[in-house]
């Protein structure tokens, strides 16, 4: 029985999660909208902005990737496959599930797949988000001097 009951919290946690991340990606949407709309000032201010509105739109991204995980594992509660590894078919260990909801594998088939390299598409690039590269002429967050 404990493990149903942790299993209900955890679907609880996921509910939860799930309303925040719509109520963020809506703010964070029309956040971006409204940037788009505004017109800029100088380039200083034209290239800020376009950093800011970058590192919005892969924030959104990631969240709305996270959001899906969430919609995925209330699925799979609703199909009764939920904790459950997709790989070995044994149950996945609480403390796993309550690290992270949306866990499909246990932690050996998720290793054993990093170490193939497959990480179910390109590993997330952590640099790019905390100052993405620039593209021709534009201007990086490391350009700028703050003083």
């Amino acid at each position: 029985m404990k493990r149903k009951d942790a299993l209900e919290k955890l679907k609880q946690v996921l509910l939860r999660r799930r309303d925040a991340l719509r109520k963020a990606l809506a703010g964070d949407l029309s956040a971006l909208k409204e940037l788009a709309d505004q017109s800029a000032g100088d380039q200083m201010d034209a290239a800020l902005d376009a950093a800011h509105d970058e590192m919005s739109s892969r924030l959104a991204e990631m969240e709305s990737q996270e959001l899906a995980k969430i919609d995925e594992a209330l699925e799979r509660m609703r199909d009764g496959t939920y904790g459950i590894c997709e790989v070995t078919g044994k149950p996945i260990p609480l403390a796993r599930l309550q690290a992270l909801p949306y866990a499909t594998m246990c932690i050996e088939a998720q290793r054993a797949l990093e170490r193939r390299g497959s990480h179910g598409g390109a590993p997330p690039n952590w640099g790019a988000i905390i100052d993405p590269s620039p593209i021709d002429d534009a201007v990086s967050l490391g350009d700028i001097e703050y003083t």
